[in-house]
């Protein structure tokens, strides 16, 4: 029988201890990561893997001995799937001491160094506070810059920051810039030198909202306890692996992620003219992920991106989508997270993830007809509203009757 650590504390934060087995299921955690005294599962070479045509099993596990039905498991299934994406696609996300992290605010500057092997990095970030409400805030984070429209916020009382990605890893989109030697994580971490650029940008987010917890609500005037992150394009797959490698985040929106985002790696090699596994940046992923699953050989991957999606579970996580661009691959991310979703249905929390894909917009501009979605999970589970409905947000209207998802999740 596998053993599990989860966490417990008043609804809805909790902190790691044993779960009760009728204790409601939480909506976000104090810690970045509940499955971390859980040990690796097996990572097999490539060949050694088995050759799977559809989607894997989110809820199986690793060794074969069966699938989670129960939320008491799920954070250690969820601490394999998070391995099995960082040994296979985006390298290792080191884990911080608190001891190593000191921060302080200057003014609405939140400053975070993180000091590792001798050598410090600094996380910078201006808090914009809203005009409205009371503190502590709840707080919404861009990746690289908030894209959401600023007049969704404007009467709501939520804090926003951008986390500075550049001041971790630089930015690269098919330029060749791939001297990691160069890059602020490589001082603290030279034996890491190979990792994505996906896992240190996670990294980075992580040291900044330890700063928000040691500091604390009477310093920061934020509430930890409501956190969001979200981006677009580029930095809508970094809202996605921020969101899916920290539970401390309580809402993930990934606006427009792409290939090598939200969409299945597998449902995108049979698509023309996408970002998949063979047509995407290498500076963002571990470039063995291409040596070993290239072509035809993305079927030996033993998960596939609903299971990065499925890593945000219990929390929430909404995937915003636009047709217009068929490089996004959406057919895909329709897919994918349909097929995340069964996740959430299992433990009877499917209002926690949707989805809504629609055209007639510019990328990264998002059309008055996707603001309820957007709103309802911000107002749901970063105000805390919970009368909002949100159980039935699946919108795609171009895909609904014609993408079979089902020909992929035969489990």
């Amino acid at each position: 029988m596998k053993k599990f650590l989860i966490a417990l504390v008043a609804f809805p934060v909790v902190v790691g201890c044993l779960q009760p087995k009728d204790a409601p299921i939480p909506l976000v955690y104090d810690v970045e990561n509940t499955g971390a005294s859980f040990a690796d599962p097996v990572l097999p070479e490539r060949d050694a893997l088995p050759y799977v045509k559809g989607l894997t099993d989110p809820l199986a596990w690793s060794d074969g001995s069966g699938r989670v039905t129960e939320f008491a498991s799920w954070s250690e299934r969820r601490a394999e799937i998070a391995k099995e994406i960082q040994h296979y696609e985006i390298g290792t996300k080191p884990t911080v001491d608190p001891s190593q992290v000191k921060a302080r605010m200057t003014g609405d500057t939140l400053i975070v160094d993180v000091t590792v092997n001798g050598e410090t990095l600094t996380l910078s970030s201006v808090i914009t506070y809203p005009s409205t409400g009371e503190a502590p805030y709840p707080l919404m984070i861009g990746t690289s810059h908030i894209s959401l429209p600023q007049d969704i916020f404007a009467s709501r009382p939520i804090a926003q920051m951008t986390y500075h990605e550049r001041q971790v890893n630089g930015y690269s989109q098919f330029r060749g810039e791939l001297d990691r030697t160069k890059y602020d994580f490589v001082r603290l971490y030279p034996d890491l030198i190979n990792n994505g650029a996906y896992s240190e940008w996670a990294w980075g987010l992580s040291r900044l909202i330890d700063g928000l917890q040691q500091l604390g609500p009477e310093v920061t005037r934020i509430d930890t306890e409501h956190i969001g992150v979200t981006g677009c394009s580029y930095a809508g797959k970094m809202a996605l692996f921020c969101g899916a490698f920290d539970e401390r985040v309580a809402l993930t929106i990934a606006q427009e992620p792409g290939g090598g985002g939200a969409a299945a790696w597998r449902v995108s090699h049979e698509l023309e003219g996408v970002e998949d596994l063979d047509r995407t940046d290498y500076h963002w992923f571990l470039e063995s992920l291409k040596e070993n699953f290239h072509g035809d050989s993305v079927h030996y991957l033993p998960y596939d991106h609903h299971e990065l999606c499925a890593l945000i579970c219990p929390r929430a996580f909404l995937m915003l989508g636009n047709p217009d661009y068929p490089w996004l691959a959406d057919p895909s991310a329709y897919v994918s997270v349909n097929a995340a979703r069964k996740v959430w249905e299992q433990f009877g929390i499917a209002d926690r993830i949707g989805y809504s894909i629609i055209d007639g917009h510019g990328h990264c501009q998002l059309p008055e007809s996707q603001y309820p979605e957007v709103e309802a999970f911000i107002d749901k589970f970063l105000l805390g509203k919970g009368d909002i409905d949100t159980e039935d947000i699946g919108i795609a209207p171009l895909y609904k009757n014609i993408v079979d998802v089902n020909k992929w999740i035969e489990w």
